[in-house]
């Protein structure tokens, strides 16, 4: 990765988190967790985190995401339209690394109550 095409990440990652906080305020903590961009910079992959209890419920959210993406492109084109010529253009998939590690850590209370039961 370039540095050019670090700068334009770290750039996505964070007016993205802040058009996510500002413009699409949701019941649910939606997290970017991460941004990359192709070397030629037409898109942006932005890894999005969502912390709610059901998991057809953080599919609907994310859906909802995807589906308000052209929105999030235009307000970041107002943000960034002295910094950049062309914006990205921007695709959301899904990071379940949190939900992964909570289920971890359910595991590991379960082992050790077992553990403190014998």
């Amino acid at each position: 990765m370039s540095v050019r095409t670090q700068r334009v990440a770290k750039l996505m990652h964070r007016e993205i988190a802040g058009i996510l906080a500002r413009e699409f305020p949701d019941k649910s903590m939606v997290t970017v967790t991460g941004a990359r961009v192709t070397r030629d910079l037409s898109i942006a992959y932005v890894d999005i985190s969502i912390l709610v209890d059901s998991t057809e419920e953080r599919q609907d959210i994310f859906d909802t995401l995807v589906g308000h993406s052209s929105a999030i492109r235009k307000l970041l084109a107002q943000r960034i339209r002295h910094q950049m010529r062309a914006v990205p253009s921007i695709r959301f998939s899904l990071d379940n690394s949190q939900e992964a590690a909570r289920k971890i850590d359910l595991l590991f209370d379960r082992i050790k109550e077992q553990n403190s039961n014998k």
